[in-house]
């Protein structure tokens, strides 16, 4: 679907891969030592994505990687979506096997689940888990360039001043159509998808870190995919993200 109202929401895993790859080589040799006065350098500009499933995160988030890194100069870091990879990343940090990205679900784990994958060896519980992913993000946010989508990284990083929110939301209908086209479903069966989806979501938030994920409050921005374009939300934030990184860089 090419259409510039619905964006074409298409997954490319292997060129995600690939640019978190090239993310992880550019900061490798990076990480410079405080000043004499034990200072670290200050941290890099970063944006959370939340999202209604179907809202179109991915193609906005991808579209927003290259107008944002257009902006800036060519030695820059590169700008990477980090959204199913946030997962990965997080088993690499802390030498867990990336199996174990199968058995982490954005939902809510009952603590009976918990207890019977810990003793069956299937996975860690989610109190052991969820602080490795909450330190993950806020190593990602800190070190800057990064746009990362779910996992309540907008809840992790919220006092962080280096970072814009942003809340995408559209209507059921056009969600459904989306999805359909995406992951090859009947209507009916995307309408499930979503359901399912948006509540484990909302579970995942509010178990963790104690919010709604459909709270405005919580966001710099909020766009109604139905009424913006893909290709021009990625624009909208990309301003709204430059203002809110103008004002940190100012303060600090």
């Amino acid at each position: 679907m090419n259409d510039q109202n619905h964006g074409t929401f298409v997954r490319s895993p292997e060129t995600d891969k690939a640019q978190v790859r090239a993310y992880v080589d550019y900061h490798a040799g990076d990480q410079k030592p405080p000043s004499v006065a034990r200072v670290w350098a200050r941290p890099g500009p970063a944006v959370t994505i939340s999202d209604q499933t179907g809202s179109g995160a991915h193609e906005i988030a991808r579209r927003l990687a290259t107008v944002l890194k257009a902006g800036e100069s060519p030695d820059a870091p590169p700008w990477t979506v980090f959204d199913r990879e946030l997962v990965e990343k997080a088993l690499e940090e802390h030498h867990l096997p990336k199996r174990l990205a199968r058995h982490m679900p954005e939902d809510r784990r009952s603590y009976l689940d918990d207890v019977l994958d810990e003793i069956l060896g299937l996975r860690p519980p989610s109190w052991e888990l969820i602080p490795k992913i909450i330190k993950t993000v806020l190593h990602l946010a800190e070190t800057g360039h990064v746009i990362l989508i779910g996992r309540g990284a907008g809840f992790i990083t919220r006092k962080l001043p280096n970072v814009f929110h942003v809340r995408l939301i559209a209507s059921l209908a056009q969600r459904i159509e989306r999805v359909e086209k995406a992951e090859n479903l009947s209507a009916k069966a995307a309408a499930k998808f979503i359901a399912k989806t948006d509540s484990g979501r909302g579970r995942y938030v509010k178990a963790h870190f104690h919010s709604r994920v459909d709270d405005d409050l919580q966001y710099h921005l909020v766009l109604n995919t139905d009424l913006v374009p893909l290709a021009d939300a990625a624009d909208l934030v990309a301003d709204g993200a430059r203002r809110c990184f103008l004002h940190f860089d100012r303060e600090v």
